[in-house]
């Protein structure tokens, strides 16, 4: 009896085996890491910009791939020694923000230092990766879940996008204070902190409540409308893309399920972070537990909702997953296990041509404004890594037409014009610390940087954004099967919707931006080529680099 006790003592303690469980091991390693690093009495902001793009990716990707991902039970080594590596990394950044001086007379050193930790902890990272999955595995398993850690991207990208218009949004107006999400947050939060804390300190006219030691103001990007706008977006397009696979209208019923839960977890998180900030620890609550804590409950409700939907026998119509032998990471058919993922994912192969190379530019810009500061002076890594995954996909890219006509560069020269109409009709030249910033670079610098932005504004950016939302969107809107789906073929709907999203993307510029997505659209269904369209956009974002150099104009870029 002592041995077998000891045996399954033993086993409680072993690490996961399979991919499914050294993913979510990764996950839970990194999600320590990110409250780690938090919790220093400092804004380190390391983790903060990749947080939505992370969590929505990692959750999107394991609800869609889950079935498969549980079926590879090849067993996978662990790699202890990098592991250990990587543990020594994030602690020592941690210590060196902990120990760093106050004295305001090191802070011409911050930056530097912050750059040094950032690059330190994308290593940490890497090798926490590769300690739970060797890179073969990673490689083998992004080829086989294709292209459902595409769509996982773009999910990442989108709840990234919607973060702050959702914000705004809820501070605009029409939330004004007072309104009901706030007032309904506050006495929520009133009644279950109650039952914790004897002496709770409460001033409904202020929203204000807490106690004697640490008390919180209730905004209103604190009552709970940014996790219900996402939570609705994702269970909407959740159901939309599984919408063979569901039964209408019970599938309807988890959708307010799931809204209803994230609002109790924004309740638990406003009341955890009073008790934690009562318990002696301010910074914890306000910095690390106060970020982190809204994205792993959007997170636990997707991975919850998307398992429901594909569980659940009265809300799923046809089995979620369904095939014959299994293949592995270490070995097997690949072919076969590529044609299961598309089996789930229903997406064509092609797909991974058209969108790499914009996300490509999406996380290279990530990780530059975050090692950067205020000035992006690492730029030139949107126009790398776009030429690199350009250059990867060759191969795919040699069947379209790359021919142009005249109408081309004309449709180019008209958006620019509309671009820059504001400036002649309002004379209103907002300053932009951009000018400043290239002024103090030395000329050799300075030079180098503008020519990157140049030569990602006229080459890379067009090329990346037309594959994917001309060459992509609008033809998966028609259908899964896109690449068969003729330029000339495209819809005034398909059209319409690709223009709005590429609109919303260029931010404060979203009207335009939704003029130029339909221009550069009716160009391409005009021709049916997709060079008429890259070079309508080349042709614009170049002469509006032109008016940039030429007039000062930094606001633009």
């Amino acid at each position: 009896m002592a041995g077998k006790n000891q045996s399954q003592s033993r086993r409680l303690f072993t690490l996961p085996r399979y991919l499914l469980g050294r993913l979510y091991l990764f996950a839970a390693v990194l999600t320590g890491d990110c409250l780690l690093l938090a919790s220093v009495p400092r804004d380190t902001s390391i983790f903060g910009i990749l947080a939505p793009f992370g969590i929505v990716a990692f959750a999107v990707f394991l609800g869609l791939g889950h079935p498969l991902l549980k079926t590879l039970r090849e067993e996978i080594p662990f790699n202890r020694l990098w592991f250990g590596i990587h543990i020594l990394l994030v602690v020592s950044i941690y210590a060196m923000y902990v120990a760093a001086p106050r004295d305001p007379r090191y802070l011409r050193y911050a930056p530097a230092a912050h750059i040094f930790a950032t690059i330190v902890l994308v290593l940490g990272v890497a090798l926490l990766a590769l300690s739970c999955l060797p890179l073969r595995s990673w490689l083998k398993t992004l080829r086989v879940t294709n292209p459902l850690w595409l769509v996982a991207a773009v999910a990442g990208v989108l709840a990234a996008c919607l973060r702050h218009p959702l914000q705004a949004f809820w501070g605009s107006s029409l939330g004004g204070h007072g309104g009901f999400l706030q007032v309904l947050a506050f006495r929520s939060v009133h009644a279950l902190l109650r039952v914790f804390l004897p002496n709770v300190i409460v001033d409904p006219s202020t929203f204000v409540i807490g106690t004697q030691r640490f008390a919180v103001f209730i905004e209103e990007e604190c009552s709970g409308l940014e996790g219900l706008g996402l939570v609705l977006v994702f269970t909407l397009v959740w159901l939309w893309y599984f919408r063979k696979e569901s039964r209408f209208p019970q599938a309807f019923l988890l959708v307010p399920c799931a809204m209803a839960f994230v609002w109790m977890l924004n309740i638990v998180r406003i009341c955890a972070i009073i008790l934690i900030g009562n318990a002696g620890a301010p910074d914890i609550a306000m910095v690390g537990f106060h970020s982190q804590a809204g994205w792993i409950a959007f997170t636990a409700v997707a991975l919850g909702f998307s398992m429901a939907t594909r569980k659940l026998s009265w809300v799923r119509s046809v089995p979620a997953y369904a095939g014959g032998a299994v293949g592995s990471l270490a070995g097997g058919s690949v072919t076969t296990e590529v044609s299961r993922a598309r089996e789930v994912s229903g997406e064509s192969p092609a797909t991974a041509a058209y969108l790499v190379p914009f996300l490509a530019i999406l996380a290279a810009s990530f990780f530059s404004r975050a090692a950067s500061g205020y000035f992006e002076w690492l730029y030139p890594l949107r126009f790398l890594a776009a030429a690199i995954a350009i250059w990867h996909f060759r191969g795919e890219y040699k069947k379209l037409d790359w021919r142009f006509g005249w109408l081309a560069p004309a449709t180019g020269v008209a958006i620019f014009l509309v671009w820059i109409a504001p400036e002649w009709w309002t004379k209103d030249h907002t300053v932009s610390s951009l000018g400043t910033a290239l002024a103090a670079l030395t000329p050799t610098a300075r030079v180098a940087w503008i020519a990157f932005r140049v030569a990602a504004a006229s080459i890379t950016v067009p090329i990346a954004e037309e594959l994917a939302f001309r060459g992509y969107l609008t033809r998966r809107i028609i259908a899964r099967e896109f690449e068969l789906v003729p330029f000339t073929g495209l819809t005034l709907l398909s059209v319409g919707l690709s223009s709005v999203v590429f609109g919303v993307m260029h931010g404060q510029h979203w009207f335009v931006g939704i003029l130029a997505g339909l221009a550069y659209a009716a160009v391409l269904k005009w021709r049916g080529r997709i060079g008429d369209a890259i070079v309508a956009h080349a042709t614009s974002n170049l002469l509006l680099a032109a008016w940039v150099l030429m007039r000062g104009d930094w606001v633009q870029w």
